[in-house]
């Protein structure tokens, strides 16, 4: 691994509040900050990794939409209102 050296200016007293905090921790900020770092790399890989599913997902419904791969109005409310009676007989059922 080929290290970098990261400098930045930040508020004294945010830099000795945090030095405090990771003393307590028995971790070092320089610690910290790797950590924080790769935890929001890590974040922004999966933000992106959902979104292409997400929008890989949309164009696959706009695509069986415009190939006329519908369901009608009817059943999909037929199915909300079974699963709607289902749910509440659940939630009957756990109330006795």
């Amino acid at each position: 691994m080929t290290e970098a050296t990261f400098t930045f200016r930040v508020d004294e007293a945010l830099k000795n509040e945090f030095a405090a905090a990771a003393k307590a921790r028995d971790r070092t900020g320089a610690q910290l900050l790797r950590d924080f770092m790769r935890d929001f790399v890590r974040q922004q890989q999966n933000s992106a990794e959902h979104d292409a599913w997400f929008r890989q997902r949309v164009q696959a419904g706009l695509d069986a939409a415009a190939a006329g791969d519908l369901v009608p109005n009817e059943t999909v409310e037929a199915e909300a209102a079974e699963w709607r009676r289902e749910i509440r007989r659940k939630l009957a059922d756990s109330g006795s």
